[in-house]
């Protein structure tokens, strides 16, 4: 049976601040360094995967809750459910089976260990000084009264070693 991920964290920031592009350039780096990388994302709105007239979107249409799509090099899960009845963070997190890492965008008001990543230019207030779950900030200028870990957002390298040492993001602290 295929084993949960041995490090889960989070990427929090507000809207514009760089979350997706920090995401995809540690995905690249940690894939290139032989992990093995699962990511959950968070949507605020109604969103489509699939494609207008497709199987599989066709069978959603006729009704179908539960829809997967399946080929020999990738499958897709198509759960659709109404907000009561949207799975818990944790939820998802069960169905992350078999990687090494993996990455939670968006869910910044969760309780999961995360890295703040923040830009002055957004003009929004910092979230580590309110929510003790943020163990690091990726900025691009250095804080001078910032108690936790400042990491250059520019640097992929320091960052993706961070979150390989930092015992704040290892899965036994989260079960």
């Amino acid at each position: 049976m295929p084993k949960l991920p041995s490090i889960i964290f989070g990427l929090a920031g507000w809207s514009g601040s760089g979350k997706t592009t920090l995401a995809e350039k540690l995905i690249h780096n940690f894939s290139r360094r032989g992990y093995k990388v699962g990511t959950i994302k968070h949507a605020h709105h109604k969103f489509e995967t699939d494609i207008k007239g497709k199987d599989s979107w066709r069978h959603r249409e006729a009704g179908a809750i539960n829809v997967i799509v399946s080929s020999d090099y990738r499958t897709a899960h198509f759960n659709h459910h109404t907000p009561s009845d949207a799975p818990s963070l944790s939820d998802l997190i069960k169905l992350s089976k078999g990687i090494d890492i993996l990455l939670i965008e968006g869910f910044k008001k969760y309780d999961i260990p995360k890295i703040e990543i923040w830009r002055q230019e957004v003009d929004k207030p910092f979230l580590y000084t309110e929510d003790k779950h943020v163990h690091a900030i990726a900025i691009e200028t250095r804080l001078d009264d910032c108690h936790i870990e400042q990491l250059d957002l520019n640097n992929i390298e320091e960052i993706s070693d961070f979150i390989l040492t930092s015992s704040k993001f290892k899965n036994s602290r989260l079960t």
